[in-house]
This record gives structure tokens, C-alpha cells and sequence, in this order.
């Protein structure tokens, strides 16, 4: 009888013991993987970077490190701007590392081959980065959500602006791959409908250091605004050196189409000022963006960039769905994130089943010197844009998979 009953004890111990450390049978593993994936050396390192994976791992600390009990885990890759680069990662990431969801990948042509990926392995894909409208549009994926602002918005609010303001002839600086032809294409749209006219175009290759030719043929344009299809670095440098030209002296105006407080920061008030720019998302905008970004300003040094704040608030929404749906598995959540409107620091906004998050933007100005009243304090808001107006309708999209009315 006593061997019996110690043989009895110790199993009930070494089933107790398994039952503890047992996971839900509704998650894949042990763990809730999110892989950020963007530019950590190249053009794109301020406004995405090091400050994405910090953001990222902000949402999962905040959220208290693990989901119904299993823990989340970051992981962080550098696609160099490459679309085979990021294409590797992300397969190596689903196959061999069992990531459980991509977010951020900033440069549209990385982002359009991992959305093929994401497809067919059916992984979720949280975009907070890239910037090209096809991801919610002829490209999109039913494991794809797009919480960055697209080509189509970033058009409407600076573009529309500009033109009102008298400048109906329009030269575009184009960075020469798919973000920067897409945001051309939807800027020449906002221009010739609204009776402006395009009177040439350049394209430039990306991460170039020398602009002088490309600034030399829009000066020659004469047209009234330069457009700057164009990002990070890119912007940077375009504006440096036509700021040294003599572009604005000329009377002509620079328009930077995408533009972060990142690229504001490094080129400087003295320089930046009287720039517009569309934004979802500016540190200083209520009390949470506020205290968010003193946070982030501790581990950073810098304060965030809408991309950084983006992936946050996006990756938080995950964590929030998984947490709903019970299970990480793709299917289940992807139905949660697009029922639930995703909270972003005092706002909320709903889901399309597109995959586009329906979230209203401002137009700013920059600041002269004279007008900072503290670090940081770069922007003076212009004018709200709802979303309805920034963003075609749900009727219009070319997303193959949703139902037409």
C-alpha cells in the first residue's frame, strides 16, 4: 500500500507540475512572436529603426508581458531596403522562428513582397510603415491591416493645401520605387482635378547624396511647388540642398509629401520652417500622445516619430485581439482587429475590412526659430482632416476579396 500511494503521489506531482507549465491548446506555441521589421542602418533609421522595436516592446511591456498567460516575445530584422532582403527574413521568421505576426516595414516595395509571403502562409501582418496605398488596395491580403497613413491621404491634406494657396503648377522629385511612384501618381491626381497641371517629373535613385541635377531641373520648370515624392534621408538631403540653391529664394515652394518630425529634427527650424505636412500622429498633440512620448524620449533620446507611435498603438491592438479572440490563431484574430475600433492615444478608430484603419489626420506647419517655445516644439497645427475625406470608400477599393455593394 505504500509503494501504491508514493507511486500515486508522484505522478499526481508530475502531472501538477505539467499542468502549470502547460500553454492553451489555442496558441500555435509557447509564445506570442511579433518580428519588427524595417530599415535599422540605412535612410529610414530615424523614422522607423532602433525607435520601432523600443515602441514595439513599450506595447508588450504595457500590455504585461504576456497574453492569457503566454509570454511576447520581439524580434527585430533589418531589410536594408531590399524586398529580397525582407522577403528572407520574413520566411525564415515564419518557418524556422515561428513569428507569429510581422509589423512596421517602412519602404513599400519590401512591404508588398512580405504581404505575398504573409498571404500564403497566412500570418498576420501589421503595417505601420509602409506608405503605399496597393497594400490595402489591388495587393492587400485578408492577414493584413494598414495603420500607417497611404499615398492616397498624404496627397489629399499637404497637396490640397498648397494648391489653395496658389500654386497650381507642380514639378514632382520622386524617389524611384514603388512608395515614391505611388505618392506621384496619387499627388498629379489631387493636382489635375483640382485644375493645377504637372509640368515635369524626375526620378531619383533611393539613398542618392547628390540631388544637384534633379533641383536643377525643377528649377527650370518654373513651376510654383516642387513636390518631394520622396523619405526620410531623401527628404532630408532634397531639402538641405535646395534650401543651399536658392529654391524658396526663387519664389518657388518645396512640398515635402511625407515628411516626419525625424527629418524636421535633422534638418532644423532655420531650414524647415514653413514646410506643411500631413500627420496622424504629433508628440505634442493631447495629454496621452504627450505622456507616451516622455516615455519613449527615455529609452530614445528622441521623441517619435508617428511611425514609431503607430506601431505601438498597432501592436497593442494585436495584443488586445489576441487577448479577445483567445487564441493567436490569424484567422480568428484578424476577425477581432477589424471589429474592434484600435485605441491611439486618446482617439479610436475602426478597421475597414480592406484592411485600412479609418483614422482622421492634421495638417501642420513648421515652426519658425522665433515660434519654439520649448524642445521639440516644432509644429502649429493648420487644419483637421477626417478620414472620410482622406481616404477613398470602402465601394471604390480594388481589394479583390471584399464583397462590392
Amino acid at each position: 500500500m505504500r509503494k501504491t500511494f508514493t507511486f500515486i503521489a508522484c505522478m499526481s506531482a508530475i502531472v501538477a507540475t505539467a499542468t502549470a507549465y502547460a500553454q492553451p491548446t489555442s496558441f500555435s506555441d509557447g509564445k506570442v512572436r511579433i518580428g519588427v521589421l524595417n530599415d535599422a542602418s540605412g535612410p529610414y533609421m530615424d523614422l522607423a529603426g532602433p525607435g520601432s522595436v523600443i515602441a514595439a516592446r513599450m506595447a508588450a511591456e504595457d500590455f504585461g508581458g504576456t497574453v492569457l498567460g503566454v509570454p511576447i516575445e520581439i524580434v527585430a530584422g533589418d531589410h536594408q531596403n531590399k524586398p529580397d532582403v525582407g522577403s528572407a527574413i520574413a520566411r525564415r521568421w515564419f518557418d524556422e522562428q515561428e513569428v507569429d505576426a510581422i509589423t512596421d516595414v517602412p519602404t513599400s516595395s519590401v512591404a508588398l513582397a512580405v504581404q505575398e509571403i504573409v498571404r500564403a502562409k497566412k500570418k498576420v501582418f501589421l503595417i505601420s510603415g509602409a506608405a503605399t496605398a496597393a497594400l490595402t488596395g489591388a495587393n492587400c491580403s485578408p492577414y493584413s491591416i494598414q495603420t500607417s497613413e497611404d499615398t492616397t491621404a498624404l496627397s489629399v491634406g499637404t497637396t490640397k493645401t498648397v494648391l489653395k494657396g496658389g500654386a497650381d503648377t507642380w514639378f514632382f522629385l520622386t524617389a524611384d520605387y514603388a512608395f515614391g511612384h505611388a505618392m506621384e501618381a496619387d499627388s498629379r491626381r489631387v493636382v489635375e482635378s483640382s485644375g493645377g497641371k504637372v509640368v515635369g517629373s524626375v526620378r531619383h535613385p533611393q539613398n542618392t547624396a547628390d540631388f544637384s541635377s534633379f533641383l536643377l531641373q525643377a528649377m527650370a520648370s518654373k513651376a510654383k511647388a516642387i513636390g518631394l515624392a520622396n523619405a526620410g534621408n531623401d527628404t532630408v538631403n532634397s531639402i538641405r540642398q535646395a534650401v543651399e540653391f536658392g529654391v524658396t529664394e526663387g519664389g518657388q515652394k518645396l512640398v515635402g509629401l511625407i515628411l516626419h518630425i525625424s527629418d524636421v529634427h535633422a534638418l532644423g527650424l532655420e531650414k524647415a520652417h514653413g514646410l506643411q505636412l500631413t500627420e496622424g500622429f504629433y508628440w505634442d498633440m493631447n495629454d496621452e500622445s504627450r505622456a507616451f512620448s516622455k516615455r519613449f524620449f527615455e529609452h530614445h533620446k528622441k521623441m517619435p516619430t508617428r511611425e514609431q507611435a503607430t506601431t505601438y498603438a498597432t501592436v497593442l491592438h494585436y495584443l488586445r485581439s489576441i487577448e479577445i479572440a483567445k487564441t493567436d490563431d490569424s484567422d480568428a484574430v484578424m476577425r477581432v482587429m477589424k471589429s474592434e475600433p484600435m485605441k491611439y492615444f486618446g482617439e479610436e478608430a475602426p478597421i475597414r475590412e480592406d484592411g485600412r484603419w479609418m483614422h482622421g489626420l492634421r495638417l501642420y506647419e513648421v515652426k519658425k526659430p522665433s515660434e519654439s517655445k520649448y524642445p521639440w516644439d516644432y509644429y502649429r497645427l493648420v487644419a483637421s482632416i477626417p478620414a472620410e475625406d482622406a481616404y477613398p470608400p470602402l465601394s471604390e477599393s480594388q481589394c479583390p476579396f471584399i464583397k462590392k455593394q
